[in-house]
């Protein structure tokens, strides 16, 4: 029903991702290359077509969009007071950590993680306490005895937490939540939950948020949420922050208004309106194309390149690739890559923790241009081990 086949030419329309040389290949930056779903599509030409483009609120139906679907798709019921609009996810993340820590504060990371975090967090003056994450047998896991030792230090005050896990691809499982909720309560630790990559989990799995796991996760916490990831719409920059305790979110509404990021553009809510409402089937769709492009890289890798292992993962469109067999630098990989090949992957050194020794690949794109990028990819590495 729906095309995923298709792969609209996205060079000269200004993309982040596109804008490079012609033979190079991006599979980089969490941003897929299909279109979004047609329900979205055709919101925003009929908001277009209106023609006057001014100041916007956030209306009813935004609120009830997201209720609906969390409720729905979830399980997890949200009152309407506990939302506000954001510009993005990660507009938000900076400007929660500058409310609600102070300067010189420690901000717990489970490691590797998404390269902004580091940056929202050093930015603000604050510092990233790590907490290196385990891993065996290609799965990723908590060390809680490492995670307790860095949340009692008197100067974390924050922990941001990724659920589902960005760049592993882990779902987070009711039991390690509750954990991880009682551990930060005990320690006086807020978490900032970043819960965007939730609705891209494999066809059979579930994410669970964070705050829907006790009381106590709950009225400690601070969740991102937003359609953008999901339904390939980060340009539309639309998010929510979910906080059910007043106390915190009285702060955080503050700290949005306060730093301009909290007001839509007259494109964002409708976007995020269509894509609760009307969405439901074409993700349904696309989770299973993106199920079979991760069962893709698995199986090439395992045919053509056994040295290197994709981590077993349920969740997201990245996958994360183990060359350690190869190298101890992924940088040096990624660079060479780009040159010999013309792929264009994210180094994992960015990400901390282990993932020097890994790199990470967006799948969400057709399958003639993912076995491209594993074509290129498998050259280059072999190249890469002989130079």
């Amino acid at each position: 029903m729906f095309d995923f086949d298709f792969n609209p030419e996205r060079r000269g329309t200004n993309s982040m991702k596109w804008d490079i040389a012609e033979n190079e290949l991006p599979m980089w930056v969490a941003d897929m290359d299909f279109e979004t779903a047609p329900c979205v599509t055709e919101a925003l030409i009929n908001r277009a077509k209106h023609g006057v483009f001014g100041y916007t609120i956030v209306p009813d139906e935004w609120y009830a969009a997201i209720i609906s679907w969390w409720k729905r798709r979830h399980n997890f019921t949200i009152d309407k007071s506990w939302l506000q609009f954001c510009t993005g996810i990660v507009p938000a993340i900076s400007c929660i950590v500058k409310r609600i820590t102070n300067l010189g504060d420690r901000v717990a990371v489970l490691t590797p993680a998404f390269d902004i975090f580091y940056h929202s967090i050093e930015n603000a003056g604050r510092t990233v306490a790590e907490c290196k994450l385990t891993c065996s047998d290609g799965k990723y896991g908590i060390d809680f005895g490492n995670l307790e030792e860095v949340l009692s230090h008197p100067l974390t005050t924050m922990l941001i937490f990724c659920n589902p896990h960005n760049p592993t691809g882990n779902i987070w499982t009711k039991d390690e939540i509750a954990k991880v909720g009682a551990l930060c309560k005990k320690h006086g630790v807020t978490v900032l939950s970043d819960e965007i990559h939730c609705d891209l989990t494999a066809p059979e799995f579930k994410y669970i948020p964070f705050a829907s796991v006790s009381e106590d996760c709950a009225q400690n916490s601070i969740t991102c949420i937003s359609a953008s990831k999901a339904f390939n719409f980060a340009g539309l920059q639309s998010a929510a922050v979910v906080v059910p305790n007043a106390h915190l979110r009285e702060k955080t509404v503050r700290g949005l208004n306060s730093d301009e990021v909290a007001e839509p553009n007259c494109f964002a809510v409708e976007g995020t309106v269509a894509a609760f409402n009307e969405g439901e089937e074409w993700l349904e769709e696309l989770k299973k194309y993106l199920a079979q492009n991760r069962k893709c890289v698995n199986e090439y890798l395992e045919k053509h390149l056994p040295e290197v292992k994709a981590i077993q993962a349920n969740a997201t469109y990245v996958v994360w690739i183990d060359c350690s067999a190869v190298t101890g630098n992924s940088d040096n990989l990624c660079e060479f890559l780009r040159q010999k090949t013309g792929l264009i992957l994210s180094s994992g050194k960015q990400y901390r923790g282990n993932g020097a020794t890994f790199v990470r690949m967006n799948t969400a794109c057709n399958r003639e241009r993912l076995r491209d990028g594993l074509e290129r990819f498998v050259k280059g590495v072999k190249e890469y081990i002989n130079r």
